[in-house]
């Protein structure tokens, strides 16, 4: 790929590859299409959605129910076995929804269980992996939890059901308790619904030290809105005495410009000498394949990076196999 932005793919390829839906950002189409070209070329069954209007249509990035329920989603059946136990016994309260979950492929759902389900079954690897990423910070993992609250609805922490996509427990370079909240991103715009404002927010905002303005309308909105209601969440955490220190991070594809323009403005409201016990820091998950290669994870890095990350592939299908388009000479 030329270029840090993604790529505006001509609709007849992905009308080719039934994967044009009018309403994408640029970089959800070309996301799309990589889902289905590596559902194609492994030979998956295309799966149907329906639309607002209740039209159903085949879709190039859903899987078919049967190939969904044998877990056609997930990198190996370990993996695809744990997200079963996970969605069977996830916490109450919990937004895993199955039909992202098992057929949509290009959903962050099963995109989180892809890239650490393999470290939860493999606790040796999860410390090799967050060493990695995470030097200053992580010593030992000592659990990794999905769709995870420390209390929903408790007054104590957000008063709300705020939950991170991945949670991580740890031992801290410090030898103190400490965790890694993880907020995934994959093709989001980071334009979510609004949430109800609550009285909570405001003061952990205001308590937290790590605002400039704790009171800033822009962080009560979109694009930040999501990011600072976890952040808070982070931070309460750590304020009610159950952990010494947290980082909250956001991860996501480079290539997503919404998520980098979010994450940019996110760290411009951050207050330059803020709270040290609830950091926040963005990761690209171009750096997690790496952490899963430094974790001797080489199987699942190449395939996490094929299905998610690839869009030298995209190029391929705009351009053809050398990447680049025949130009007449000038006569």
């Amino acid at each position: 790929m030329q270029h840090n932005r993604p790529p505006l793919v001509p609709t007849r390829i992905l009308k080719a590859h039934k994967v044009y839906e009018p309403g994408d950002s640029r970089f959800m189409a070309a996301a799309r299409l990589l889902q289905a070209l590596w559902r194609e070329e492994k030979g998956l069954p295309i799966g149907t959605h329906r639309n607002a209007k209740g039209k159903r249509y085949k879709l190039g990035s859903r899987l078919d129910t049967e190939c969904a329920e044998a877990g056609g989603n997930f990198l190996s059946p370990d993996i695809a076995r744990l997200a079963l136990r996970e969605s069977v016994y996830c916490e109450i309260g919990a937004m895993i929804e199955q039909e992202r979950l098992w057929t949509n492929l290009l959903s962050s759902q099963p995109l989180c269980f892809n890239l650490f389900g393999g470290m939860k079954l493999d606790i040796e690897k999860a410390n090799r992996f967050f060493r990695h990423l995470f030097p200053d910070y992580v010593e030992t993992v000592s659990g990794i939890h999905f769709e995870h609250s420390p209390g929903r609805g408790n007054p104590t922490f957000t008063h709300d059901y705020t939950a991170f996509d991945v949670f991580v427990t740890c031992t801290t370079t410090q030898g103190d308790s400490g965790f890694v909240a993880i907020e995934v991103k994959y093709t989001e715009t980071m334009t979510e619904p609004i949430a109800t404002l609550r009285p909570r927010y405001d003061e952990l905002s205001r308590d937290s030290g790590i605002y400039s303005d704790p009171d800033a309308l822009a962080l009560r909105g979109s694009p930040l809105q999501q990011l600072w209601r976890e952040h808070l969440l982070s931070h309460s955490m750590i304020s009610s005495g159950a952990y010494a220190s947290g980082r909250f991070v956001v991860m996501y594809p480079r290539q997503n410009v919404h998520c980098a323009a979010a994450v940019n403005v996110y760290q411009q409201q951050l207050a330059p000498r803020g709270a040290k016990t609830a950091t926040f820091q963005a990761v690209a998950l171009d750096a997690c394949v790496d952490a899963l290669r430094a974790a001797g994870d080489d199987k699942i890095a190449v395939a996490f990076h094929q299905r998610y990350l690839d869009f030298d592939r995209i190029e391929q299908a705009i351009f053809g196999q050398q990447g680049c388009v025949e130009v007449p000479p000038v006569s």
